[in-house]
């Protein structure tokens, strides 16, 4: 995990930009205490619960990085009024009216983004679109003010050649800072221009124009990042420590205690390059053991098999009942919301606990 943060950092650095991290993944302050130690600025959520997680431990720079819902405002004017700087996030002249007329009605301004939409995946108002200059206008009527724009692009989750990452990287650049312009030629502010992904982030050979990167999977990384292209299975800091509670010796099956409810049901390498069923297998000391996969799960039960199907007869000597495996997930983020807490294991292989929120 440390080498993971302190080569996030070093990159961003070096391409002229502040690292914003995002804690959706390790929702764990102390997690989150070593990005800023390392040079982060300021953190980025996808919950008001981690915003006033983060706040109370003593993080006020906070960017809540989901469209706002008109009903959430409430608890954003009580986080900035107690002195948090929360910004906040629309895409459309609705989302942009709610936020004016409760700032008005209440007497403040709301820091506000525009999202941006530079690769059709998901939310965002497209750099060209003229609903971008008319909710930046919209934003500027009092009851809020216009901080900047912001775009992700998550659709690099689906490529896995250093060439289409750099390309993704590029496009989400150039669309962002497109918008940005866009909103100055029009008179209005926009200081802030804010991209990231963990693909994008690794793979941008330039950020003209881009003050902060955002990115969050890459402290723990996971198999998908794996496959994407980003990290090895080596770098993934992020596991489940597992027991073998029998077998299915005909089948070539081990038996673990660490079924879909310890790994999560998501299965995002199933349509990349190497499927890892539910996740990969390592021994206890982290040793990835190649061609080991969860291949198949049930609540409380992992079935650990070969990934090419093929029967292992050895498999109860292999794994004997008892063994501990660590098994690496698919989806970090998916996975660590399973549990309440982190067993953190130091170089010198002593273990202590960090508390791992929940909620919205």
């Amino acid at each position: 995990m440390m080498r993971n943060i302190a080569a996030m950092q070093a990159r961003v650095t070096a391409l002229g930009a502040t690292l914003r991290p995002h804690v959706k993944t390790s929702k764990c302050i102390e997690v989150g205490r070593l990005q800023r130690d390392a040079g982060a600025r300021g953190i980025t959520v996808s919950t008001l619960k981690e915003a006033e997680e983060f706040f109370a431990a003593g993080f006020d720079d906070i960017l809540y990085a989901v469209g706002i819902a008109p009903q959430k405002l409430g608890r954003v004017l009580a986080l900035r009024r107690a002195g948090c700087r929360l910004l906040i996030l629309v895409d459309s002249l609705a989302g942009a009216r709610a936020v004016v007329d409760t700032g008005r009605a209440e007497q403040h301004g709301f820091e506000v983004m525009i999202e941006i939409d530079t690769d059709g995946h998901r939310s965002g108002v497209a750099p060209d679109d003229d609903l971008l200059i008319a909710v930046g206008e919209t934003l500027q009527g009092g009851g809020a003010t216009l901080t900047g724009v912001l775009t992700h692009a998550g659709s690099s989750y689906a490529l896995s050649s250093p060439e289409a990452l750099a390309r993704m990287a590029e496009q989400e650049r150039a669309g962002c800072v497109r918008a940005a312009t866009r909103l100055r030629a029009a008179g209005l502010p926009c200081p802030v221009v804010s991209v990231g992904s963990t693909p994008t982030a690794l793979s941008a050979q330039r950020l003209d124009g881009v003050t902060e990167v955002r990115a969050g999977v890459y402290v723990f990384f996971d198999l998908v990042m794996a496959n994407v292209g980003v990290c090895r299975p080596q770098d993934i800091a992020l596991s489940v420590l597992a027991t073998v509670i029998g077998h299915q010796a005909e089948k070539g099956w081990a038996i673990t205690d660490a079924g879909w409810m310890a790994m999560s049901r998501d299965r995002g390498t199933q349509s990349q390059g190497v499927d890892y069923g539910y996740g990969a297998v390592c021994d206890a000391a982290g040793t990835v053991l190649d061609g080991y996969v969860v291949g198949g799960a049930n609540q409380e039960h992992g079935i650990v098999a070969r990934r090419d199907g093929a029967a292992d007869p050895d498999i109860a000597g292999r794994f004997p009942v008892g063994t501990r495996l660590r098994i690496l997930p698919n989806h970090a983020c998916a996975t660590a919301t399973q549990f309440d807490l982190y067993h953190v294991v130091d170089r010198d292989g002593a273990t202590r606990t960090w508390r791992r929120f929940h909620g919205w």
